[in-house]
């Protein structure tokens, strides 16, 4: 399975942690617990029972099923740090901006009369900060994945394709099929 442009947001984010996160299932736990404010809501963010949650804080229980550590780990991952993935976040919406790679299929549409089909193509490509600002706050704010890969959609075309607009005005770029994609900051 191929990893999502919104998890590789969240994976480039996870990069700029400066401690890691908790290791043991234990301490995980105890970390949710006491960030979402009590076991019932760790339960209902893991989909897990409140009995459950409470059998790994005090140790009875330390070592989940792999879907369960998964969860566990994500959910915690979420909400390590804060502060620091606002810094990161801030600091590629203001000035440095964010690197794509990816292997997808581009097409093009241009000028009436003219078109490209669409091809497999491997690009690595650094979007402006106006480009990273608009896929944290699409993130933050629940925006699909579709949505998401057509806002790198667009900083791909501008800053690839058309040279940060300085040549192929009006050239049309479709982004489909993605085969992998990452981010990095």
């Amino acid at each position: 399975m191929t990893e999502s442009l919104g998890d590789s947001l969240d994976r480039a984010l996870e990069g700029a942690f400066t401690r890691r996160i908790p290791q043991s299932a234990q301490a995980q736990m105890k970390y949710l617990v006491k960030q979402l404010k009590g076991t019932k809501a760790a339960a209902q963010a893991l989909g897990i029972s409140q009995r459950t949650v409470e059998r790994y804080v005090v140790g009875k229980l330390k070592r989940p099923r792999r879907d369960l550590r998964d969860r566990i780990e994500r959910e915690v991952k979420k909400r390590w740090q804060p502060q620091v993935r606002a810094k990161a976040r801030q600091k590629a919406a203001a000035t440095g901006g964010l690197v794509v790679s990816t292997r997808a299929r581009f097409g093009f549409t241009a000028a009436p009369g003219t078109t490209d089909d669409a091809r497999i193509r491997d690009i690595t490509q650094a979007l402006p900060p106006v480009f990273a600002d608009r896929l944290f706050t699409a993130r933050e704010q629940g925006a699909s994945e579709q949505q998401l890969q057509q806002i790198a959609a667009e900083g791909l075309a501008q800053m690839y394709f058309r040279a940060n607009n300085t040549r192929a005005h009006g050239l049309g770029v479709e982004f489909t099929d993605v085969e992998n994609i990452q981010i990095e900051l």
